[in-house]
């Protein structure tokens, strides 16, 4: 707009004719244009900041941001999250979301593809991006056990220094023992964004000789969740079974693939989440009648789908 202001000005300094006129009456519509798009950009800004997430698409209003695996990069559309069995590959239940982060999805899935098996117990195995405290307590109350690296957020092994897996709880006294050997003392509980914590420490921080791998300030704390024992079998789970991420790969992508490449380079072509979420139940029954006619053969699906 100042730009097109400056020009404006030029125009006027010079001497009037035919062709300035015709440049003159050109910027000041382009002028008017820029305006009334600032208007409606200005209205399209208060919808986007008074909405819950500050999200508005304009091509379906149900479809939010989602992070895609390139850096910086992301799509907007649906969250798809799928339960599939290791041994055949089927799809065991399935739930289309506008919710970006898969952090809040593990409990809900995992209970659902439980209660369709009719089983009292399930194992379940996720990658980190559900990494979720809350998640994974809900789950363990449920009966289900579940299997998924904890993702590193700290930054603080990037620097060189320890990180808590490093120290060491011991259930028998409630303390930490540290990289040194020295034990770090429970002092108080707190709560933080929900979670009863308790803090361990210990004043022999200021003498100790590898200090400057541990920390930066007067002594090194430890955080301690009130079901941290939930979370600390996890980690053992993990441990004692390193291909089960391996395995999870082979499970849950698989499906996608084949999806994917059906559903074509647009994939989804309805708009609105119950539209979206009908069009995948579609894709889901395909995938699986195709599994199964893959796995029993034609005929006995056939003969089973008579009866």
């Amino acid at each position: 707009m100042a730009r097109y202001l400056a020009q404006l000005d030029t125009a006027d300094r010079q001497e009037p004719s035919e062709e300035l006129a015709a440049k003159t009456a050109h910027l000041k519509e382009k002028l008017v244009k820029l305006e009334s798009e600032m208007q409606r950009l200005a209205v399209m800004e208060r919808l986007m900041l008074a909405s819950p997430d500050q999200q508005i698409s304009l091509t379906d209003p149900d479809s939010r941001s989602m992070a895609t695996s390139g850096r910086g990069s992301g799509v907007v559309g649906y969250n798809v999250q799928v339960a599939v069995d290791t041994k055949h590959h089927l799809i065991v239940t399935h739930e289309v979301t506008n919710d970006g982060s898969d952090r809040a999805q593990l409990a809900n899935i995992a209970c659902r593809a439980k209660e369709v098996l009719g089983v009292d117990e399930l194992e379940a195995v996720a990658d980190r991006g559900y990494y979720s405290s809350e998640e994974i307590l809900a789950c363990d109350k449920a009966g289900i056990t579940v299997t998924l690296p904890k993702p590193i957020t700290s930054g603080i092994e990037a620097k060189g220094r320890f990180g808590k897996q490093d120290f060491v709880y011991l259930s028998d006294e409630d303390m930490y023992r540290c990289p040194a050997g020295e034990k770090l003392a429970y002092h108080f509980t707190n709560e933080e964004n929900g979670l009863v914590l308790r803090r361990y420490w210990t004043n022999a921080c200021q003498s100790c000789s590898i200090k400057q791998r541990c920390t930066i300030g007067k002594e090194r704390r430890i955080t301690r969740w009130e079901h941290e024992h939930v979370l600390e079998a996890v980690q053992k789970r993990l441990d004692k079974s390193p291909h089960a991420m391996r395995q999870r790969r082979e499970t849950a992508e698989h499906p996608f693939g084949t999806l994917k490449m059906r559903m074509g380079a647009t994939h989804f072509m309805m708009k609105r989440l119950p539209k979206v979420a009908t069009e995948m139940a579609l894709h889901v029954l395909a995938y699986n009648l195709t599994r199964v006619m893959n796995i029993m053969g034609i005929q006995p699906v056939m003969a089973a789908i008579r009866v």
